[in-house]
């Protein structure tokens, strides 16, 4: 796949301090693997060699410890917004800041600290349909988590709709750089900016109804590694 993909990793993750206070979130392990690696390893299955992550809380650290990404057989390059937790500039500032390493065809964005087991090669035909200019970005929704009952959006014929029922987003897109043309790389929010392009219908989306964790504090960490233990055990 010749799609490059954004992997946020720039935040402190607050609900993970104290951990995420001297240890990277994206860097913290479960089921023996830091939290990112999953997510770098599922694109490099997919055949998605180049990779940019965002850094800037303890920007220094991520990029010594996972390097240019030829231990995962990918190529990791770093679009980096600072050094220090407050230099981050959320989802949308971030895209904005990486949009020159990330090319001119559409790109996938994910966040780092997500655990699935979703297959990107999944997005092939959204790929395609963003090229055609016959929308402007394509989300994957999830069933709602217990820590987010209410969603965030609903889904209807291919596209992210306002109205209820609501989905959960996974943390996992597809967007056209043109989408970005003329933002400032300044500190911003993806949503609900983006929603005005979904009220337009613009915005197609999925529903994934496989395993899918989104980590946020200590205790979800220690549970969700236990879980991967687990799961591995019963299948050694």
């Amino acid at each position: 796949m010749r799609t490059k993909a954004l992997l946020f990793a720039a935040g402190r993750g607050e609900r993970m301090r104290p951990r995420s206070d001297t240890v990277a979130k994206p860097l913290l392990r479960a089921g023996g693997r830091r939290l990112i690696e999953w997510q770098i390893e599922a694109l490099a299955r997919a055949g998605i060699g180049e990779i940019v992550i965002n850094t800037a809380h303890l920007a220094q650290q991520i990029e010594d410890t996972l390097g240019d990404g030829r231990r995962y057989g990918v190529r990791l390059s770093y679009s980096r917004e600072g050094d220090r937790a407050e230099d981050a500039l959320e989802t949308l500032g971030g895209i904005v800041r990486a949009l020159p390493l990330l090319g001119d065809r559409p790109f996938i964005a994910a966040s780092s600290d997500i655990v699935t087991d979703f297959d990107y090669r999944r997005l092939g035909a959204a790929i395609e349909t963003i090229a055609r200019g016959e929308a402007v970005a394509h989300l994957v929704l999830v069933d709602n988590p217990p820590f987010h009952p209410d969603g965030d959006m609903g889904l209807a014929d291919g596209r992210i709709a306002l109205s209820p029922p609501r989905l959960t987003y996974a943390n996992i897109g597809v967007f056209s750089p043109a989408l970005f043309t003329g933002l400032a790389p300044v500190r911003a929010k993806l949503f609900p900016w983006l929603y005005r392009f979904a009220a337009q219908g613009q915005v197609s989306g999925e529903h994934f109804r496989g395993r899918w964790h989104n980590v946020g504090t200590p205790a979800e960490l220690d549970a969700l590694d236990a879980q991967l233990a687990a799961a591995a055990r019963a299948t050694a």
